[in-house]
């Protein structure tokens, strides 16, 4: 099993209307048969340590039963068609992938 844990950091100025494309999208997004299971969300009102960073606007954690079918996702293009729709909404982007 692999998680595909994306961290989105929205741009400065960005409108109401086009945060609810951008979470519109996400939501189409996490309907590619691929993903085995998906979350999205802000980041949590925990309390501040040095280790926690709570800069992120949006966290995507996408489930994948391999990595051959992470693979596939990222081909995929409905995959292709969310970055191409949203990719002018973010400043910055980090991904981590994790076997499980």
């Amino acid at each position: 099993m692999m998680m595909h844990c994306v961290y989105f950091w929205m741009k400065e100025g960005v409108s109401p209307d086009q945060e609810a494309d951008f979470k519109a999208a996400l939501g189409e997004l996490t309907r590619i048969d691929l993903i085995k299971q998906a979350h999205v969300g802000p980041s949590a009102p925990t309390a501040e340590r040095e280790v926690t960073d709570h800069s992120f606007h949006t966290n995507l954690v996408l489930f994948f039963a391999s990595q051959d079918e992470h693979d596939a996702y990222q081909a995929h293009p409905d995959h292709h068609a969310f970055v191409a729709r949203c990719k002018d909404l973010w400043e910055r982007v980090i991904v981590y992938d994790t076997v499980l």
